[in-house]
């Protein structure tokens, strides 16, 4: 980027850049931020605003000169949407969502885009109740056409798509989960499994203590219950797949307690090194037949 476009813009945001904001005729100024920029520099522009110390400084000044507008309209709309009606404003929450987020730039793209698929979501439904019903997924296919526009790679596009399209999951968790339900998002997130948890609790801007207090704790028992899972899944299984089955098969056993027992005595003599680690079916059946005093 050469001086004369790399003045388009301050990014050194300091107090002055407060001051303007507070200054009623700031809103009428219409700056030319980005009509003699590549795409590739304008998201080197925006890069530099968004991993800023006061990136909601920086994006409330392009909000307020009409920049938003005119390279992110999904974000400009943003601006005020909640004013007035019963829900938050969600330009507000998601320049708070950008400041509690960790400074890495595919998490804080997905923060500054987590929201915009509320604006054509949203629903007025009895009892004064307003809804955003499949706005995440809205939002994901949303970002498909900003990043037609301005240049990500290819696994910057896939982080922040599956960011914005799975960020209330976190959230959502609870101790009902069962490790089944942990791995699937163990799985889903895959290298996105931090990055996930972080948009979780930065989404979590209510002005209310206790609110943010058991919100963080909720997603705090999710990290704990993934650790839990991810070394469960590091210990090879005692017993292989099919043995139940083989043991009803060879030994005529009904399903239920019985079966439940030999397993259970089978899985102890794995564990405490009487029969070998990765025996097979065939191996224990025939153990099962020299030892049946002990297992039958």
């Amino acid at each position: 980027m050469n001086n004369s476009k790399k003045q388009v813009i301050d990014y050194n945001f300091g107090i002055h850049f407060k001051d303007a904001l507070e200054t009623s005729s700031f809103d009428s100024i219409k700056y030319p931020f980005g009509e003699n920029l590549t795409p590739s520099e304008l998201r080197q522009s925006m890069d530099i605003i968004l991993l800023s110390k006061r990136a909601d400084w920086g994006l409330n000044i392009l909000a307020r000169t009409g920049v938003i507008e005119k390279i992110l309209p999904e974000a400009y709309a943003l601006v005020d949407f909640g004013d007035g009606i019963k829900h938050k404003n969600v330009w507000l929450h998601t320049l708070q969502v950008i400041i509690q987020s960790r400074k890495k730039i595919n998490l804080r793209w997905a923060a500054l885009l987590h929201d915009i698929g509320k604006v054509p979501t949203r629903r007025f439904e009895p009892g004064n109740q307003v809804t955003f019903t499949g706005h995440p997924e809205v939002g994901a296919r949303m970002f498909d056409s900003i990043s037609g526009r301005i240049p990500f790679t290819e696994d910057e596009k896939n982080s922040i798509r599956f960011l914005i399209s799975s960020h209330l999951r976190g959230s959502a968790y609870n101790e009902t989960w069962t490790d089944s339900a942990v791995r699937r998002f163990i799985t889903d997130a895959s290298v996105n499994l931090e990055d996930s948890l972080n948009l979780a609790r930065a989404d979590i801007t209510s002005k209310y203590t206790e609110k943010v207090i058991a919100g963080l704790s909720q997603i705090n028992l999710l990290a704990e219950h993934i650790k839990k899972v991810a070394k469960n899944d590091l210990v090879p299984s005692a017993l292989p797949k099919g043995l139940g089955d083989e043991i009803v098969k060879n030994f005529n056993i009904i399903k239920g307690p019985k079966l439940g027992k030999i397993m259970n005595i089978l899985k102890q003599d794995v564990e405490e090194g009487k029969i070998e680690y990765n025996s097979t079916c065939e191996d224990l059946i025939n153990i099962i037949n020299k030892n049946q005093a002990r297992y039958l």
